[in-house]
């Protein structure tokens, strides 16, 4: 081989290296670029890819809400200023059972169910308020208690004029006593709770709830039924249901105190929104002389009285002899032998315009102020007309039943 080939050889041989180098280097780039690229790649992801997978999670999240909800029992322990109410007083509220024995013109059995307040628990004895008419014609009484349980009861005593009557039982089934509170104080608009049997003891301790919607209520009351009101009861005004057989239950505030007694006698009629309930305040003296004596004593005068206002005006003054101008008052029909009213000279025909100087305009007026402002023992001015004439005399006031 010549120089020229020695030559040519060794270039070739140098070109051959060169592109082994090349090559070798363009590998190594290859390799670091892919490198690179490799790194790159979850930046890439992050900004190209991230909003389809964002797309994708929320509509997870939809299926997710979408999905048909599993129905769970709950059990939900309510305590509310009414349920404690209601609790503080449940056990107190009873109910009472008329019971009537058979004669030869009647069938026997129970004649009728109301309610009762168990107020106090002395000794061996517990006491029980009622209405009177609950209890009226009874032959025997029987308390349906809050668990069920019938026990037999004694009648101490019940006034027609309040529609008030008072139960003693053995103190041994009672647990509860019901707490009286203070129905001077009731506002219109306070909230209450009736607690009684309405419609019979199969509804036995139903509660309604309503508010006050009237304090000093007067209810004219026909007590002999001949069509002429004899007395004014004072009563409490709700709108908590008050049904036949809630007579003699509890009218509850919102503390669990007893503010009134519950009668559908005063009421007359049902009437939607309308319930009647005695206010203890006037009760707590009836309640007290039925429990001690049997019977509510109250002063009397010994008279049969008429309101002028119900005897015709031609005996105004042809009968009883009044100047023209006198158009209001009390008339006497009869006189007791040996009562206040004769011992101070009173008499047939006479008619009375005002007791204490206070004016009297007919029968309801004289009577509330003989029992709500006077007692036994004390003195009462009467003026009165006879033969046209004013007059004025002075009696002692007596006690006597009524």
């Amino acid at each position: 081989m010549g120089y020229y080939d020695d030559h040519y050889e060794h270039i070739r041989q140098k070109q051959k290296g060169n592109r082994r180098g090349t090559f070798l280097a363009g590998f190594v780039g290859a390799v670091l670029g892919g490198m690179l690229v490799i790194v790159a790649v979850p930046s890439l992801v992050k900004w190209d890819v991230l909003p389809y997978e964002l797309e994708q999670t929320e509509e997870k999240q939809v299926t997710v809400t979408e999905q048909p909800k599993v129905d769970k029992s709950v059990a939900v322990d309510v305590v509310t200023q009414v349920t404690k109410a209601v609790n503080r007083v449940s056990d107190a509220v009873v109910g009472i059972v008329n019971i009537q024995e058979a004669s030869f013109w009647s069938e026997g059995g129970e004649a009728g169910t109301g309610s009762g307040v168990i107020y106090k628990k002395e000794g061996n004895k517990a006491y029980i308020v009622t209405n009177h008419h609950v209890i009226e014609g009874a032959s025997r009484v029987e308390v349906s208690l809050s668990d069920g349980a019938k026990v037999q009861a004694r009648l101490l005593g019940s006034d027609v004029w309040t529609d008030l009557a008072v139960l003693e039982i053995d103190a041994k089934h009672v647990t509860n006593v019901a707490e009286f509170g203070n129905s001077d104080v009731v506002k219109v608009g306070e909230p209450v709770i009736a607690v009684g049997n309405p419609l019979g003891l199969q509804f036995a301790g139903s509660v309604t709830q309503g508010i006050i919607s009237g304090v000093n209520r007067t209810i004219p009351i026909d007590i002999d039924q001949d069509g002429i009101p004899d007395w004014h009861a004072e009563v409490l005004q709700t709108d908590a249901a008050i049904n036949p057989g809630n007579s003699g239950g509890a009218l509850v505030n919102i503390e669990g105190q007893v503010i009134g007694i519950n009668s559908m006698k005063i009421a007359q009629e049902a009437v939607e929104g309308i319930g009647l309930s005695i206010p203890i305040n006037y009760a707590k003296p009836i309640i007290a002389d039925l429990e001690k004596f049997g019977q509510v004593r109250r002063p009397y005068m010994g008279v049969e009285l008429r309101s002028l206002s119900d005897i015709p005006a031609y005996h105004w003054q042809q009968t009883l002899h009044l100047p023209p101008n006198v158009t209001e008052g009390v008339a006497i029909l009869q006189v007791e032998p040996g009562s206040p009213a004769a011992q101070a000279g009173l008499r047939e025909f006479d008619v009375i315009v005002a007791l204490d100087d206070e004016k009297i305009a007919d029968v309801i007026a004289l009577r509330k102020h003989l029992y709500n402002r006077k007692q036994i023992g004390d003195t009462m001015k009467v003026t009165f007309y006879r033969d046209g004439k004013k007059k004025t005399v002075t009696l002692k006031l007596a006690k006597h039943s009524l």
